[in-house]
């Protein structure tokens, strides 16, 4: 029958005992040297990887700002197209004026809901931000 003396742990003890002399070697010091090197490491590589981030996402962005104007020039050339267009096909019923006029009336009631509805989300915003006393 073996003792539990005679037992040994699940690794080698030779290699127990180099850790543990390598240990002994090393001061708090040096460990604390080493944990700020390992930092300073660390810290390049996260600055180097959000940097690289960064400029993959910067040069992205500018595809999407383009291609966002020229929707935007295509748009705005469509709605003019839309409203002229309105405007010859309401000009028999009532006239040159009166077509203009009421072409022009809903652009503004379009604008109006817009202005209420940037309003009201303006209002939300400063009031979650500052409380009450900003709305």
């Amino acid at each position: 029958m073996l003792d539990v003396e005679d037992v040994a742990p699940a690794g080698s003890s030779e290699e127990h005992l180099d850790i543990d002399e390598a240990a002994d070697e090393r001061s708090l010091i040096d460990d604390v040297e080493v944990l700020i090197e390992d930092g300073k490491t660390y810290l390049e590589a996260e600055l180097n990887y959000q940097k690289s981030r960064a400029l993959f996402a910067g040069d992205r962005a500018k595809g999407v700002a383009i291609y966002g104007l020229a929707a935007l020039i295509f748009a705005w050339m469509a709605l003019i197209g839309l409203t002229i267009g309105l405007i010859f096909a309401l000009t028999p019923p009532l006239g040159a004026w009166g077509a203009t006029a009421v072409v022009v009336v809903a652009w503004l009631l379009v604008a109006g809901f817009a202005a209420r509805a940037a309003a009201v989300r303006w209002r939300a915003l400063v009031g979650s931000f500052g409380g009450d006393e900003a709305a």
